[in-house]
């Protein structure tokens, strides 16, 4: 019975670094996520629904910043250009220099260089909103732009008449859409782009974001799991002494 204590008090030590420990590491891990995604993600405010069913008017969503030269195909970016207003907006890029664009196939679907493109994330609203449009060259270092929302959205069709086609620079870009923030309802990142991937250039890999949250939820549970230990373990260790008297 008389070694019982010591132990006992040996076992405190050690949880108490270990609680430490915990704390310190979890402060790290959230402090550092948060850090991190402020300095790569910058939130806007979607106003329309041009981007619906995949964006909402008034969600929020979280956009990383990335150069122009970046973007790829099926990538939904947030741009701001003046031919198209003194805002930024956000559009899905369909085509970018060198590609023919054009609408539609004989099943309603978009082409690029003469490929159809499955868009699964239109809906059924966006696929009846495919107004046609002859075949469009894109200039070299631009981008062709259309809304998903394809019966309510004011992108590159609406410009086809411009010098550039309705192609907006590359260096326009300010970043690249990753995931919704607002409403909860709709949290959760954006659905690739895989109709594109077989053309030239691929599409693009998600940024860090999802690795940024784990993060700031892994350090949430660590600051908690070890700011609590301290309670708990006194409160068992009281328990077991009036036990044992």
């Amino acid at each position: 019975m008389g070694e019982a204590g010591p132990s006992g008090e040996g076992r405190g030590r050690l949880g108490g670094v270990l609680s430490g420990v915990a704390v310190a590491l979890g402060c790290v891990l959230f402090l550092g996520g948060f850090a991190w995604g402020a300095v790569l993600y910058q939130p806007y405010t979607v106003p329309t629904d041009s981007m619906a069913p995949t964006v909402k008017a008034d969600s929020r969503v979280l956009a990383e910043r990335i150069d122009g030269d970046e973007v790829r195909r099926g990538d939904v970016v947030v741009f701001q250009d003046k031919v198209w207003g003194s805002v930024p907006m956000v559009k899905r890029v369909v085509g970018v220099g060198g590609d023919r664009v054009a609408c539609c196939d004989p099943e309603g679907r978009l082409t690029v260089n003469g490929k159809s493109v499955e868009e699964p994330y239109l809906g059924s609203r966006g696929r009846e909103g495919q107004r046609p449009f002859e075949r469009t060259s894109v200039p070299p270092g631009r981008l062709f732009l259309l809304g998903d929302n394809r019966s309510d959205s004011v992108d590159s069709r609406a410009h086809l008449a411009d010098a550039a086609h309705g192609a907006v620079p590359r260096s326009a870009v300010e970043a690249r859409v990753d995931a919704v923030a607002w409403p909860a309802g709709a949290v959760g990142m954006l659905p690739g782009a895989q109709g594109f991937a077989a053309l030239p250039g691929g599409t693009s890999q998600q940024g860090p974001l999802r690795l940024i949250g784990i993060a700031v939820v892994a350090g949430f549970v660590l600051i908690l799991g070890g700011a609590a230990y301290g309670p708990v373990a006194r409160r068992l260790t009281s328990s077991s002494r009036s036990r044992s008297g």
